[in-house]
């Protein structure tokens, strides 16, 4: 039986342009996301999760190694595909998250990791979610899907 997946490293940053800053642990508060990173009390981008498994196959494609905190994603989880459909549910430690949107691969990542990096990240740069309960995540943290969105008729 494969382990679930959990969280490998938490970053996050106090400002758009600034370096990613790794945390053990970190606070997260229901409807505005993590405490101290540049996107708290935005709208609906509170945290942006990325699986290691996605940055493999995109180091894969890009020809070397694709580091977490250089992606600009706030948690990467160890393995599994993160759910990308608007209003699946992640739960990480105490944490409920609803997923909104594909995080997209930004021009930044050319700059921060090379030429081709934004390329080879394409739909495969994780997922924003938004904070439906807060409370700490922390490395090691398991990750469990809760569920994926009703199918909708049509």
């Amino acid at each position: 039986m494969e382990l679930p997946p959990v969280v490998e490293s938490i970053h996050l940053a106090k400002a758009t342009r600034l370096p990613m800053q790794a945390k053990a642990t970190v606070e997260v508060e229901a409807g505005k996301g993590i405490v101290g990173d540049r996107y708290h009390g935005t709208r609906h981008r509170h945290v942006t999760v990325q699986s290691r498994e996605s940055l493999n196959e995109a180091a894969a494609v890009y020809g070397r190694e694709v580091p977490s905190h250089l992606t600009r994603r706030n948690l990467t989880v160890s393995h599994g595909i993160i759910p990308r459909d608007p209003g699946s549910l992640l739960r990480i430690g105490d944490v409920l998250l609803e997923a909104v949107r594909v995080a997209a691969p930004c021009k930044l990542l050319d700059d921060t990791i090379g030429a081709g990096a934004q390329e080879a990240l394409r739909r495969r740069a994780g997922t924003v979610f938004r904070v439906l309960e807060g409370g700490t995540i922390s490395v090691g943290d398991a990750v469990v899907g809760v569920s994926s969105p009703a199918p909708r008729p049509g």
